[in-house]
């Protein structure tokens, strides 16, 4: 698998105003955090089928595993750690969302033989789209990955 990201350099200015950290360690990844509900089954989903390796390894509450120039961040939904923190108006962290990163593939339908052969869960079947083929695949904790074969 080959990873795809359309996030855009580090070299942008940050909300707060200063600029964003531009040394080569902090362009070289992009990390996305994913509120997951059992980290170490995060873990193990991520390092099993998706080819990931562990970064950093804070089981039970927080780790960090690494796909090329992703980092992801599997916050627990409990305990300390900031991404479990609520917002002032009350809302609680929660997986599951739309928003999601992309895997290329080069044989979309071989992955998701593979895949649903080891009990992966889809949110939908292939689809045909503009630039190649996707498919919704949902983490232990319902968090979407896509994974897309270009034309």
């Amino acid at each position: 698998m080959v990873m795809s990201s359309s996030t855009s350099s580090a070299e942008s200015t940050q909300s707060s105003g200063r600029a964003a950290d531009t040394t080569p360690a902090a362009t070289a990844t992009v990390t996305v955090r994913y509120i997951v509900k059992d980290v170490p089954e995060s873990v193990d989903f991520y390092t099993k089928h998706l080819g990931f390796t562990i970064a950093l390894d804070a089981r039970p509450a927080f780790a960090v595993v690494g796909h090329g120039p992703l980092r992801l961040a599997l916050s627990g939904m409990g305990g300390r750690g900031g991404g479990a923190q609520p917002m002032p108006d009350g809302r609680k962290p929660e997986s599951g969302g739309w928003n999601r990163f992309q895997i290329v593939v080069s044989d979309l339908a071989s992955e998701v033989t593979r895949l649903r052969a080891a009990g992966a869960k889809f949110r939908n079947e292939i689809v045909k789209g503009n630039g190649g083929l996707q498919i919704l695949l949902d983490d232990p904790s319902g968090n979407p990955i896509e994974l897309f074969q270009p034309y």
